[in-house]
C-alpha cells in the first residue's frame, strides 16, 4: 500500500462527496473479473484485499481508494502465427487468397477461439484523496495511467474536475537553480545522487547515478546549457524521490523515522487496522511533502480554492 510513485492533481469541483455517496458511487463500478470472452475489466476493489469489503477508507480527510485492472494476456505474435496458417489452409481450399475483410473477420475468430485459453493478469493502483487540501495522488508510475484511473473515477461520479498540480515556476527551471546555485536550495532538503540533465531536442542527454550534485561532471553539464529533468531528492524526516519535470514523482522511499512510527505501533493483529494506520501516516507525509514542494517551486500555478 505505500506509495512508490506519485502522480498529482487538483481537485477543482466546488461538489464535496461524502463519505457514503462516494462509496455508493463507487458500488456501481465494482470490480469483477473478466469473462472467458473478455479481454479487460476495470473496478472499484477494497484497498484491504481480502480483509474487507470497504471501498472507501476514510482517516482525518484522507481518503484511501484502489482500482483493480484485469487483462487476458494474448500475445500478438501467436495470434499473427495462428491467422497465417489459417489464411494458407484457406487459400489452399478455395483456390484464391482471402479478402482483406475475411481476414478481419478471421482474426476476430481467433480472438474469440483464443481467449478462453490466456492467462489472465490483475493490478491494482490505489488513490490518495486529501479532502482538507483538495488533492488527488494516485500510485501510477506514469501519468497515462493515472488518468486511467481518473477516467473510471468520472464515471462513477459523474463528473470530476481535476488538473495536474503545477508549479508557477517550471520544476526543470527551479531544479536547474538548486544545482547551479547551491545557496537557493531550501531548507530541509539535501540534492540526492540521481541526476537526469537535458539539452533542448534531446541532445546530449546526462544520466547518471552515485554521482555528486555538485561535482565537476555535473558543473559542466550545467555550463554547456544542459537543465535539470529529474533530481533525487531527501526530504530531511520524510522521504527521499525522484522529482521530475512534468511534476511525476519517482522512486519514493520513506524514511526510518516515518517507518519506526509503524513499528510502535499495537495493529499487528487486525490487518485493515494495520492499513489504515500506515496510510494515515503515509497520507500525513505525502501531503506535507506536496505542500512543501509547491513552497519551494515558487507556488502553484493555479491556486488553490479555499476549503469549505
Amino acid at each position: 500500500m505505500w506509495f512508490k510513485h506519485l502522480q498529482l492533481y487538483r481537485l477543482l469541483d466546488e461538489q464535496d462527496w461524502s463519505l457514503d455517496q462516494l462509496t455508493q458511487a463507487l458500488d456501481t463500478h465494482r470490480f469483477t473479473p473478466v469473462t472467458e470472452t473478455q479481454a479487460r475489466r476495470v473496478g472499484w476493489a477494497a484497498p484491504a484485499g481480502r480483509h474487507g469489503d470497504q471501498l472507501v477508507h476514510e482517516i482525518q480527510g484522507h481518503r484511501l481508494m484502489t482500482l483493480l485492472r484485469q487483462e487476458r494476456l494474448l500475445p500478438s505474435a501467436v495470434v499473427k502465427e495462428t491467422l497465417e496458417e489459417r489464411v494458407e489452409a484457406l487459400t489452399a481450399q478455395q483456390g484464391y487468397p482471402p479478402g482483406r475483410r475475411d481476414k478481419l473477420a478471421l482474426k476476430e475468430r481467433i480472438v474469440e477461439e483464443l481467449l478462453p485459453r490466456a492467462f489472465t493478469r490483475t493490478t491494482r493502483t490505489d488513490l490518495w484523496w486529501d479532502t482538507k487540501r483538495r488533492l488527488i495522488g494516485i500510485n501510477a508510475s506514469s501519468a497515462k495511467r493515472a488518468e486511467e484511473m481518473l477516467d473510471v473515477l468520472r464515471e462513477s461520479l459523474g463528473s470530476l474536475k481535476v488538473i495536474p498540480l503545477a508549479p508557477q515556476t517550471p520544476a526543470g527551471r527551479t531544479m536547474t537553480t538548486w544545482l547551479t546555485d547551491p545557496t537557493t536550495r531550501p531548507e530541509g532538503m539535501l540534492l540526492g545522487d540521481q541526476i537526469e540533465l537535458r539539452a533542448k531536442g534531446d541532445d546530449g542527454i546526462l544520466r547518471a547515478r552515485s554521482i555528486d550534485p555538485d561535482g565537476e561532471e555535473v558543473r559542466m553539464s550545467l555550463d554547456v546549457g544542459r537543465q535539470a529533468s529529474k533530481l533525487a531528492l531527501n526530504i530531511e524526516e520524510q522521504m527521499t524521490l525522484v522529482l521530475q519535470e512534468d511534476m511525476s514523482i519517482k522512486s519514493i522511499r520513506f524514511a526510518d523515522a516515518v517507518l519506526k512510527e509503524i513499528d510502535d505501533t499495537d495493529s499487528d493483529d487486525n490487518p485493515v487496522m494495520q492499513m489504515e494506520t500506515e496510510f494515515a501516516l503515509m497520507a500525513h507525509v505525502l501531503g506535507d511533502t506536496a505542500e512543501r514542494l509547491m513552497q519551494w517551486l515558487g507556488g502553484e500555478a493555479t491556486p488553490a480554492p479555499a476549503a469549505p
